[in-house]
């Protein structure tokens, strides 16, 4: 079960289109979905957690908690809009593409990509492209 949580006046537009698609994103790598939730933040909320449980005094625009247990992922994904929305114009992107690279980046972690170094970083990247490319919205 895929669910989505607000700690700041974000709001995820068309949630079922976004569970839609990570479901299929979890289906793609051979894992079953297990209870993942995604909470979104502004920066004050997630650097604290970045420091508290994590030793690292820096803004971040994704934490991922990871619970899963073999292939049935489970966590905690929590995501700062002011971060992704900062990104989105240091990368010359759209907040909406941005934000899906984020949430998808935390279902990656759970299926095993690591971004450490600069060959898992590349891997990541590739696969969050990949992903994106299975987001469909009905207009």
């Amino acid at each position: 079960m895929i669910s989505f949580n607000y700690e700041t006046d974000f709001e995820l537009g068309n949630e079922p289109a976004f569970e839609d698609w990570i479901s299929r994103v979890i289906l793609s790598e051979g894992k079953k979905e297990g209870e993942i939730n995604y909470i979104f933040c502004d920066d004050d909320y997630l650097h604290k957690l970045n420091v508290e449980y994590l030793e690292h005094d820096t803004l971040t625009d994704v934490i991922s908690f990871d619970y899963s247990m073999g292939n049935e992922l489970h966590g905690d994904i929590f995501i700062s809009v002011e971060r992704v929305a900062d990104n989105a114009k240091d990368f010359g992107v759209t907040f909406a593409d941005e934000l899906q690279r984020v949430i998808v980046h935390g279902i990656l972690h759970y299926c095993g990509y690591k971004d450490k170094s600069p060959e898992e970083e590349a891997i990541m990247r590739t696969k969050e492209e990949e992903k994106i490319q299975l987001f469909h919205v009905e207009q």
